[in-house]
């Protein structure tokens, strides 16, 4: 490997927002892009998945991928649509889990073409798919997995390592070596103790450290009894015959969701005669892939265990459809979590509109969401094109984020060795960053500065 002369990082993403994360490292001329998000979320973001990538896609020579969630890898078959040809590295489990995502994005990205040119709701006269399910088949041959702390030669110009970071399956901080510097790249991090996967680890320290700040101005909530909203929710709605919808992102936040439900079964808390249904392709399909990767679990949780619900998954379409026509009291669980896409689009129009049914948001809302909008109390929601009224009773249940909150992110950074010269906050709202920003700087010490969207900086 030779000695770089020259190392500058943009910032392309998750910078002024907590979506779409994209870091761009040009080292010598070579282009490396760590994470390739979608924006999600407000209008004014999302647009600039549309926008021209600012370097010719087909210059990139790899990607390095932190895991799979959409907000981190969901632009790919963007960049292959328009010319990228190179390496994506990235863990076992986040690749598998990346072909899930990847696939059911491009199936929601046609499906959305389909519906708009049908109801006519486009601005557009031929609306078109941000990317289709054959720019996502061209780029899953790319993939190249990585094992857990091994040093992996880009290209003869950086060195990266990946280390645990316990958000979902797979899911990692890279430390990336270029010379005699060193940038490290948080990805999303973990709670210290998530509730199925293995803790996160501690990576080597840089001279540059991105922490992401979703949950950096919170702490999350430590009730004596765990869920009890949850709970208490469900128990209600079966009294009055009703249904609970339950959008829950497929990746982890179903698995969370489902171990809670096994836990609160076991505890009397909930009725155990209560049918669960997992609808959806793609949380059937993360499911089984956490069943892969039994080496990931975390030692006081046995996957197994999601047998005592019974679970009904329905994975075709004509299985869903089934659903709908059911009126007795069952608990559903289907993504997206935010109510942006899929299958539970049909199941909020149907269950909104009757008080007797009850919504338990299970996360974080991004502005710009129907979740946020339900979050902040609308009283009608659009969904396929219509006002659907707002009825139903509306719960959210914080306990359930395996994000970090403040506490959470300033112990990983307060055990980063030799401490960083400066830190950069990114993938939070404005207010968060600037708030972790400023406790980073009272608090440890250290320069800490909230990045602006397509900024550069000098790393060597």
């Amino acid at each position: 490997m030779t000695d770089p002369q020259h190392a500058r990082l943009r910032f392309l993403g998750a910078a002024g927002t907590v979506t779409g994360s994209k870091y761009l490292l040009t080292v010598d001329g070579l282009h490396t892009l760590i994470d390739a998000g979608m924006f999600q979320g407000e209008k004014r973001w999302r647009l600039k998945n549309r926008e021209a990538f600012p370097v010719d896609p087909a210059s990139i020579g790899n990607v390095l991928l932190t895991h799979a969630h959409a907000d981190h890898s969901a632009y790919l078959p963007v960049l292959v649509k328009h010319g990228f040809r190179g390496t994506i590295w990235c863990t076992a489990a986040t690749a598998r889990l990346a072909e899930i995502v990847l696939r059911d994005a491009a199936k929601l990205q046609e499906q959305a073409v389909r519906d708009a040119k049908r109801g006519g709701w486009s601005k557009h006269d031929d609306p078109q798919a941000l990317f289709t399910t054959a720019d996502v088949e061209a780029t899953l041959p790319l993939f190249q997995t990585v094992a857990w702390d091994s040093n992996i030669d880009i290209d003869g110009v950086l060195w990266a390592q990946w280390v645990r970071a316990g958000h979902i399956l797979g899911s990692a901080s890279i430390h990336v070596t270029i010379g005699p510097r060193s940038v490290l790249f948080s990805g999303d991090l973990g709670r210290h103790d998530h509730p199925v996967l293995k803790r996160r680890q501690t990576p080597p320290g840089a001279d540059l450290v991105l922490v992401e700040s979703t949950y950096a101005d919170r702490e999350h909530p430590d009730p004596e009894v765990p869920h009890s909203g949850f709970a208490d929710a469900v128990r209600r709605t079966a009294e009055r015959g009703g249904q609970v919808l339950v959008p829950a992102f497929a990746i982890d936040r179903t698995e969370g969701v489902l171990r809670a439900l096994v836990q609160l079964r076991r505890e009397g808390r909930i009725p155990k005669d209560l049918p669960v249904i997992v609808d959806g392709p793609m949380s059937i399909r993360a499911l089984r892939a956490y069943r892969l990767f039994p080496e990931e679990i975390g030692d006081d949780f046995d996957i197994g265990d999601f047998t005592e619900l019974n679970l009904t998954e329905t994975e075709e379409t004509h299985e869903s459809k089934q659903i709908n026509r059911r009126k007795d009291p069952l608990l559903i669980v289907s993504s997206s979590g935010m109510l942006e896409g899929g299958r539970v689009l049909y199941h909020l129009e149907r269950l909104l509109p009757d008080p007797r049914n009850t919504v338990i948001l299970t996360g974080f809302q991004a502005p710009g969401t129907r979740g946020r909008q339900l979050l902040n109390g609308a009283t009608a929601i659009k969904v396929n094109g219509r006002y659907i009224p707002v009825r139903a009773e509306i719960v959210a249940d914080r306990e359930f984020s395996v994000h970090a909150d403040a506490s959470d992110l300033m112990d990983w950074l307060r055990a980063l060795s030799p401490p960083p010269e400066t830190v950069f906050v990114t993938h939070g709202e404005p207010e968060a960053a600037a708030a972790f920003a400023r406790r980073i700087e009272e608090d440890l010490g250290w320069t800490a500065v909230v990045p602006n969207h397509g900024e550069i900086i000098i790393v060597l």
